[in-house]
């Protein structure tokens, strides 16, 4: 009798730490627009080479590239459902979750990538507090460039950027703002409709990255862009905080080094990758469209409309504090660095 009690407790424990090895497996599941062949993706699959390999096959991934589970919306709308665990996403789809995090996207508020650096550093902690209260770690950050506009005709004034049909991502705070105070009444469509806007002339004139332009193919339907970019865009890794907490606390510290060294060199490939298509953009034709004078006098008409737009959305987006927050970090490096006065803008 006892050794059958004997073997019965052998063969429970035995199925307990099996049950507990099985369960230990975390497989998680993110979606993101970003197409193959890009250093995202490249960056991508190398964090999960890291992560699965240091935490001994207990964390695995499972990525949906190019956009195949929809736009940034689809796939928050699927996060919510339990049918994805997270996303690679741009200031829009992050500020779905947290619109505090779109302040650093405000127009014309940067000079550089070294300011854009230094804020939002100045702002993480902050932020990763304001995601993990709408039930979300952040694994890592990105800066995902600035955006510059580009058109079918010249945009030389106002005037003629009143006349022009302009997109903005469906539900876009900032965007809209802005354009209302310019007096432009734009076109609301998702990222994925522009390409056939643009080809049937729905669409003429649209804010995008260099890279951006050429991965979705835009390019080839613009003839300009301008010289200077309107904003920097921000990125971020994220994953439900449900699906975290499966993971060891062991893991868990593996994940945060493994994620944060990933996503600082996606910055550094990011910036490389933008210049390069510039590069590509001016081989296929595309004209910049320069200034005619010092950057202050000749656009103060936009500088004019971003200050408005900026006023407009306190309250809205994000508090007068938030702002009052930001706005010190950016003084707080200008102070620090007097002679960078650098502006980035396209040779």
């Amino acid at each position: 009798m006892k050794k059958v009690l004997y073997g019965f407790l052998v063969l429970v424990s035995v199925m307990f730490f099996v049950c507990q090895t099985a369960q230990a497996k975390v497989t998680i599941k993110i979606a993101t627009i970003a197409p193959k062949g890009s250093n995202f993706m490249n960056t991508y699959e190398n964090l999960v080479r890291q992560i699965k390999a240091r935490t001994k096959g207990e964390v695995d991934f499972k990525i949906y590239w190019g956009g195949v589970q929809g736009d940034e919306k689809d796939v928050l709308r699927k996060v919510k459902l339990g049918q994805l665990h997270g996303g690679g996403f741009m200031g829009p789809g992050l500020g779905e979750i947290v619109p505090e995090v779109r302040i650093t996207e405000l127009p014309y508020l940067f000079r550089n990538y070294e300011e854009v650096a230094y804020v939002r550093a100045g702002l993480r902690d902050h932020m990763n507090k304001l995601f993990e209260e709408k039930g979300f770690v952040v694994l890592g950050w990105m800066d995902l460039g600035f955006l510059y506009t580009f058109s079918k005709e010249p945009l030389t004034s106002l005037e003629i950027a009143r006349k022009q049909k302009w997109w903005t991502l469906e539900g876009e705070p900032i965007g809209r703002e802005m354009f209302k105070v310019l007096g432009i009444s734009p076109i609301s469509l998702s990222i994925t409709d522009v390409a056939t806007s643009l080809s049937t002339n729905m669409v003429d004139a649209a804010n995008t990255t260099p890279y951006g332009a050429v991965a979705f193919q835009w390019y080839s339907k613009f003839s300009y862009m301008n010289e200077f970019p309107t904003s920097n865009i921000v990125g971020a890794t994220i994953i439900t905080k449900k699906i975290w907490d499966k993971v060891s606390p062991e893991n868990q510290k593996i994940m945060m080094q493994v994620s944060n060294e990933c996503h600082g060199r996606l910055v550094e490939a990011t910036r490389k990758e933008d210049a390069q298509c510039v590069q590509i953009l001016r081989k296929a034709g595309i004209k910049v469209i320069h200034n005619k004078g010092a950057l202050d006098k000749d656009m103060k008409y936009i500088f004019d409309a971003a200050q408005k737009t900026r006023e407009n959305l306190t309250g809205r987006l994000y508090s007068k504090e938030l702002l009052a927050r930001t706005l010190t970090l950016l003084e707080e490096y200008r102070r620090a660095h007097p002679k960078d006065t650098t502006v980035i803008h396209l040779q």
